[in-house]
């Protein structure tokens, strides 16, 4: 039941520890070199002692161990032995150093049999341990510019020896912290927070891509710039601290590109048309996108590309635009360009009058609109002739001539080209004087006075002067009679053109009020009688001819009038003092005209095709088949129509809807219609020797007889079968050929049936 374990190893001794024996007295420990002959030590410990070391051991050496428990008369009452190797022996340190803020570099000779060292680090009471497996070791997560004391001890599978003696190493100063940016294009501002214990400062500069050479600076200050760069270029820049004694400190990195050159070669295209305007330039090194600015005043227009070139839309009219361009990329803007101006085209002028200062003379006149360089003036006539005028002012004139409108646009130009089109005016000038005038005598008391007819006149006004009184007539034709004249008397006649009306007819003509119709050719036409010793004639008058009415009452019939007609009807009224003007004209319609023809022509068992001559004046058909089984029918532009769903071996009645393009409808009916007799079903074949063939069906009635048809590339053979048989023989057909057999019904009329099912022989 006695014990001992290992406490504690080191290079030159075993501390061990057991449990107190009961009886025992003293303690015997004795530790022998197990590969060193004669080496063996021996320790005594007393009864109240429970942990005993054994000291002046071998480095790197196994010992076995053998604890004793022995009474007062100095006989052993127990005893174990346990195998314990002591640590390698103690290194030695050859130096210490700092490379980085945060680490301490330390080298050493190796130790025999050392399998790792554990270094340490100790500032003040904070310690900072780290194992390695050989020299050098470095311990990292210490503080920068801080004195370290250095310790270093060696390991193996027993344990750990003393700590060498210590040496003293300081970490190097931390790196600056670098803010970069670009104030120009040709410079790069470097800043930096201070760092601890750093008396001064190297920051270096060079381009990334390797061209160039290097920029240099010490500083004791926290900030420095660098010029006369490239623009828009990266650049490298590397910055590191250093204490009193010159020793650098970490380094820190940065990358920052120069903000991009202004671009040159600024071009702008304007398009007048679309008010837009292209802006190009020559790229700059560097940059990444670019941004156009057209000021004008208050007004801002922009747009932003990564290309040469941008257009830059909704431009006004009228106005001055300073364009300029500035580059852009991760390190900020260019200075703008220099502004180029750019004038758009001048507005349509406004405030346009028209004035005829005297006949025949037109003056056009306008408001200047900004940068409008010259004014043109277009005057079209209203028979085409076109006259122009081009001035710097603000009015223009022209020669005009009676009787005209005149249309007129004004548009103002300058360098960047014409103005959009402002509102188009028209001007009439008056209508010319009547010439030719002649006046020829009628009775006593009337004269007829005529005149050429001038242009631009929509209304004459004839005055005669003469004795104590005048007569006024108006009058839209070249021609007035004045009557109430004074016999033997002298008139000054004068007629004067107008270009308004003035006036209206006084002229009394029936009104036409209602037109009725009584059958498709019979129509009754009704007017308003004003004239009780009146006769009333009505006049249909069309491409097919002229029908007349005749009346004394309010209405008359027209008759016969044929079908798919089109008429213009009125009236005149005759009495003794003459005939009255024509009445305003009424639009008639007769009904369409039925087709002549119509034909039935049966395509398949089911569908019938049908088919008619065309109808005067029908835009459409309406065609049906109607039997007691059911009715088919169709609606078509054309003149014939497909029908299906048509049942075998019924009869049908026929029918037509001729119908307008006013929807005026003819229903027209015709002779009926029979379809053919059904096929038979069930056909099959049998044969009879290399030569025959019989064919059975079933019939669809037994009153039908049916033909029975070969066809084939030797010859074509037809069987009749007797009255109520439902099958054929047919014999001596060539063998070794394929035969097509068709059971058709027999018609009384008309071509063999060619739809019913056809079979195949061989």
């Amino acid at each position: 039941g006695f014990s001992v374990s290992i406490y504690d190893v080191t290079s030159r001794s075993i501390c061990l520890r057991w449990p107190k024996f009961s009886g025992a007295s003293s303690y015997r420990v004795t530790a022998t070199a197990v590969n060193t002959v004669g080496h063996s030590l021996l320790s005594h410990f007393s009864d109240v002692t429970l942990k005993g070391t054994v000291t002046s051991l071998i480095p790197n050496t196994i010992y076995a161990i053998q604890a004793e428990a022995i009474d007062k008369n100095g006989l052993i009452l127990a005893e174990t032995q346990i195998m314990q190797s002591t640590a390698p022996d103690i290194p030695v340190i050859e130096q210490a150093y700092s490379k980085l803020s945060n680490s301490i570099t330390v080298e050493w000779r190796a130790v025999l049999g050392a399998t790792s060292y554990l270094l340490t680090a100790q500032d003040g009471d904070s310690f900072t341990e780290t194992v390695v497996t050989n020299s050098p070791g470095t311990v990292t997560g210490l503080k920068p510019a801080t004195l370290y004391r250095i310790t270093i001890r060696s390991i193996n599978s027993g344990g750990k020896s003393q700590p060498s003696p210590f040496r003293k190493a300081k970490t190097v100063l931390a790196a600056p912290i670098l803010s970069v940016s670009s104030p120009s294009c040709d410079s790069i501002a470097v800043s930096w927070k201070a760092v601890y214990m750093a008396a001064g400062f190297s920051v270096s500069l060079m381009r990334s891509d390797g061209l160039g050479r290097m920029l240099k600076e010490n500083t004791t200050n926290t900030s420095l710039i660098f010029t006369n760069l490239d623009p828009g270029t990266l650049y490298t820049i590397k910055a590191y601290a250093w204490n009193v004694n010159g020793i650098p400190g970490d380094d820190f990195t940065c990358n920052q590109r120069t903000s991009p050159k202004t671009p040159a070669d600024v071009q702008v295209a304007f398009n007048s048309g679309a008010l837009r305007a292209i802006v190009s330039w020559m790229p700059t090194e560097g940059a990444l996108t670019y941004s156009v600015t057209a000021s004008s005043g208050l007004l801002k227009l922009k747009c932003n590309t990564s290309s040469a070139s941008c257009m830059v839309p909704s431009l006004q009219c009228g106005s001055e635009y300073y364009v300029s361009v500035t580059a852009y990329n991760d390190a900020g803007s260019s200075k703008p360009t220099d502004a180029v101006s750019l004038k758009t085209i001048p507005c349509a002028p406004v405030n346009v009058s028209i004035e005829e200062d005297e006949p025949g003379h037109l003056l056009v006149s306008w408001s200047s609109v900004n940068f409008g360089h010259y004014y043109v003036v277009f005057v079209k006539s209203d028979d085409g002739l076109e006259v122009r005028c081009n001035t710097s002012h603000t009015q223009c004139h022209f020669q005009s001539d009676c009787g005209f409108t005149y249309f007129i646009s004004v548009f103002a130009y300058n360098k960047t080209g014409q103005s959009p089109l402002g509102d188009v005016f028209n001007y009439t000038t008056a209508p010319c004087c009547p010439g030719d005038i002649r006046a020829a005598v009628v009775s006593s008391d009337t004269l007829r006075v005529t005149w050429a007819p001038v242009r631009g006149a929509e209304m004459y006004a004839t005055r005669a002067r003469g004795g104590s009184g005048e007569v006024l007539c108006n009058h839209t034709a070249a021609a007035c009679t004045l009557s109430a004249l004074r016999c033997d008397t002298r008139y000054d006649i004068t007629v004067y053109s107008f270009s308004e009306a003035r006036g209206s007819n006084t002229s009394c003509a029936p009104e036409i009020k209602n037109i009725s119709k009584e059958t498709l050719s019979v129509i009754s036409v009704h007017w308003q009688s004003n004239n009780k010793e009146a006769t009333y004639i009505v006049t249909a008058r069309g491409e097919a001819g002229l029908w007349h009415c005749t009346s004394s009452g309010n209405s008359c019939t027209l008759i016969n009038l044929p079908c798919g007609s089109a008429f213009s009807v009125s009236a005149i009224a005759r009495s003794p003092a003459g005939q009255s003007l024509p009445s305003y004209s009424v639009p008639l319609e007769t009904a369409p005209c039925c087709p002549n023809e119509l034909i039935l022509t049966q395509v398949t068992q089911s569908v019938t095709n049908i088919s008619w001559s065309v109808g005067m004046g029908a835009q459409t058909y309406v065609t049906a088949l109607e039997s007691p089984k059911g009715q088919a029918k169709c609606h078509t532009l054309q003149n014939y129509c497909l029908l299906g769903c048509i049942t075998c071996g019924t009869n049908y009645t026929v029918s037509l809807k001729a119908i307008s393009e006013t929807g005026l409808t003819s229903s027209c009916t015709y002779q009926g219609y029979s379809s053919s007799a059904c096929c038979p079903s069930g056909v099959k074949l049998y044969r009879l020797g290399n030569n025959g063939i019989r064919v059975h069906w079933r019939a669809s009635d037994e009153k039908i007889n049916y033909n029975t048809d070969l066809h084939g590339s030797k010859g074509n053979f037809t069987c009749t079968p007797s009255s109520g048989l439902s099958r054929c023989d047919i014999t001596e057909i060539p063998c070794g050929d394929v035969y097509t057999v068709v059971v058709s019904p027999v018609t009384d009329k008309g071509p063999k049936l060619t739809f019913c099912p056809k079979k195949i022989y061989s």
